[in-house]
């Protein structure tokens, strides 16, 4: 097992995780603690930012650190990321852009602040970061940037406009960073999660009060498959895969765990 686990062995490695105060986040950084790599994260609330610390420190994460920050501030960002290094003693290796948000609203009832703010958190935030992180993984010719991405980098859905425009722009962000920096073995990829339960999904899972699922759980579970929601477990392989040794020649790509959502055309009713 020596060859496999030197290949997905994180050991010595630093993680910025963006926004994995709960949920995905959460669990990437949880995942890539235990693979051996020392994890920064950050929020914007010193209320979350403690609750996690705290659930970090409960699950057995020894080397997490915690920094209140908001990714949409170039300023903020070029900062944390100098507080960071000083605070390790290195440069980050591994870099996912996580935080995100979504508004659920009709197109043509959306204000264009409200589509600015989702743009702005769920794509321009990457590109800050990102941007902050490069000269560095290019100074020492290594690095991973991995994108959070969505089905919605691929589909377009009722009410999500913002949300699948951000998405969308980010597969392709992905694509260009790893256009731009490829011949510096730098690798940057996209993880597109399908449905997963996570606290921000548990209302789309809610029992009704005569015990049926939900509408849209019944959907999900139909257009799946798997016939299940996805979990935050089963996205862990997947981005430690994409953050280690074992995808150096894998650049430029988005892997999805949906389940078969996006291979699936659905049931004949």
């Amino acid at each position: 097992m020596g060859f496999v686990n030197d290949k997905f062995s994180l050991e010595g490695k630093l993680a910025w995780i963006t926004g994995a105060s709960y949920g995905i986040g959460y669990a990437i950084a949880l995942c890539y603690a235990r693979a051996g790599a020392r994890v920064a994260f950050n929020c914007r609330h010193r209320d979350g930012l403690e609750k996690a610390l705290a659930a970090y420190a409960t699950d057995g994460a020894a080397d997490v650190r915690g920094y209140i920050c908001d990714v949409t501030d170039e300023g903020q960002v070029k900062s944390t990321l100098s507080q960071i290094e000083k605070d390790f003693g290195q440069s980050v290796d591994i870099l996912v852009n996580n935080a995100g948000i979504i508004k659920r609203i009709p197109m043509t009832e959306m204000s264009a602040e409200d589509f600015r703010q989702v743009i702005d958190i769920d794509l321009t935030a990457a590109f800050i970061v990102s941007k902050a992180v490069l000269p560095a993984m290019v100074e020492k010719r290594r690095g991973k940037i991995i994108n959070i991405c969505s089905m919605m980098s691929e589909l377009g859905r009722e009410t999500v406009s913002a949300y699948a425009a951000a998405k969308g722009g980010l597969k392709m962000l992905t694509r260009n960073i790893c256009s731009e920096y490829g011949k510096y073995n730098i690798q940057c990829n996209g993880l597109g999660p399908g449905y997963i339960a996570t606290p921000q999904t548990a209302p789309l899972r809610e029992r009704q009060p005569d015990g049926s699922r939900h509408p849209f759980d019944s959907f999900i579970v139909a257009k799946t498959p798997a016939e299940r929601w996805g979990t935050t477990d089963d996205l862990q392989g997947p981005t430690l895969f994409l953050a280690s040794e074992a995808s150096d020649f894998v650049n430029g790509q988005i892997l999805y765990v949906d389940g078969g959502i996006l291979a699936y055309i659905g049931k004949q009713p």
